[in-house]
């Protein structure tokens, strides 16, 4: 099963900007998923086990910043092939 992920990352700290970088740059070592970024969040897509492994080890290793808060939203369809009706 494909999975589409919604997620933004908050590092609590007056230096946030290197660790969101950080962050989605290690996202973008994987090539077994797709990254896409935008001034508000970041999509994820793959599949539902390559995804979520991905996610429980990049967010445990972003976690070892105090307060750093993740917001996500899932959704069990591949969305990055999905054109915008107008």
């Amino acid at each position: 099963m494909n999975i589409s992920v919604d997620i933004s990352y908050y590092p609590l700290t007056e230096e946030y900007i290197p660790p969101i970088k950080d962050f989605i740059s290690r996202l973008n070592g994987y090539d077994s998923i797709i990254a896409k970024t935008n001034g508000m969040s970041t999509q994820v897509f793959g599949t539902y086990e390559e995804v979520m492994e991905i996610l429980v080890r990049e967010i445990k290793q972003s976690f070892e910043l105090p307060h750093s808060v993740f917001v996500m939203k899932i959704v069990n369809a591949d969305l990055n092939h999905v054109v915008p009706h107008d």
